[in-house]
């Protein structure tokens, strides 16, 4: 295992090197050019430009050198923790995604708890108690679930609680503890608020999860060694726990390369409906306004969340079922 970790993690540097290339030339199209645009944005507008800042701008990052030493100095920075400077913003680029990261982590795992914990025993049960009424009930839910996007959910729940309550559910705070230190208030007004985004970005992942996991479990619970096992006289529920469950937890495992980005990424137009201080918008933003090194930062750190949550599924797997090797060799 200690071989094929190494292999991975030489692996990992020639694609992490790649995909910094291919992020640098879609923040840079064309190359060099934002910061002049940037500048002439602000003149259109009427605003007064530091001459003696985008100066320093252009030394520090190396915006009036050739491309590819922009590239060495912006990749060299990324090393360095220097994920550089958010024009928009006006600040560097951790200062700008330092709360909001927080809080998109604190609302992706609540979220993703929230889903495995009704997904699980639902699965469980419809695949137990296959065409039973509860199995058709909770199947009609789930293909409910499934049908309603989250962004229309959100406007349906705004709505319900705007008309029916008279308040608003938008936001993850009171608007007294925005752009405030934290706080135990600050805390307690976030817990407050979590719930809503949580059920909304939750609905259609618990949903499909629950059609994933019945039809897998069903898949297993078809086999000939859970016939085995039952002729044997195992108890069902251990039988269940034991082997077709643990069988059928492979996608959930394989799932991980794509779970841990969503973690930062979060769902960007539910954000953007809800009014959350979440990094989704702010990545749709920055990638708008071409604020390159913000969008940039957040790019290149999706790709080595997806790079590592990969070999962590594939470590995963071969710990949960014995039939996979690391090596590739076949099971005997």
């Amino acid at each position: 295992m200690l071989s094929y970790i190494v292999k991975r993690l030489l692996l990992m540097i020639p694609t992490l090197l790649v995909i910094s290339i291919l992020v640098f030339v879609i923040i840079q199209l064309p190359p060099g050019d934002y910061l002049e645009s940037h500048i002439a944005e602000l003149q259109s507008q009427g605003e007064s430009v530091d001459q003696d800042k985008i100066k320093f701008l252009r030394q520090e990052y190396g915006l009036d050198k050739p491309f590819h030493e922009q590239y060495f100095v912006w990749v060299m920075g990324l090393l360095h923790g220097d994920l550089g400077y958010s024009f928009e913003y006006d600040l560097p680029v951790r200062e700008v995604v330092g709360n909001r990261m927080f809080l998109t982590i604190m609302i992706s795992v609540v979220t993703i708890i929230f889903t495995w914990v009704i997904a699980f025993p639902i699965g469980i049960y419809s695949a137990t108690h296959q065409y039973s009424w509860g199995d058709y009930g909770l199947s009609f839910l789930g293909f409910i679930g499934l049908a309603t996007p989250n962004f229309l959910l959100a406007l349906v729940m705004l709505y319900l609680a705007n008309v029916y309550f008279g308040t608003s559910i938008g936001g993850l705070m009171a608007p007294q503890y925005i752009d405030q230190p934290w706080s135990w208030g600050k805390l307690q007004s976030v817990l407050e608020h979590l719930w809503i985004p949580v059920i909304v970005i939750g609905t259609s992942g618990t949903a499909g999860m629950i059609r994933r996991l019945r039809a897998n479990l069903l898949d297993e619970l078809q086999k000939q060694y859970v016939t085995t096992a039952r002729a044997k006289g195992m108890k069902e529920n251990k039988l269940v726990r034991k082997y077709p469950l643990r069988m059928a937890l492979n996608f959930f495992i394989a799932d991980i390369g794509s779970l841990l980005p969503s973690v930062i990424s979060g769902a960007e137009i539910t954000a953007v409906v809800l009014s959350l201080p979440t990094t989704g918008p702010m990545l749709l933003s920055a990638l708008q306004s071409q604020d390159m090194y913000l969008a940039g930062s957040f790019l290149m750190f999706l790709a080595m969340l997806t790079v590592i949550g990969v070999l962590v599924s594939d470590l995963l797997l071969a710990a949960i079922d014995p039939r996979i090797r690391l090596q590739g060799e076949v099971a005997k």
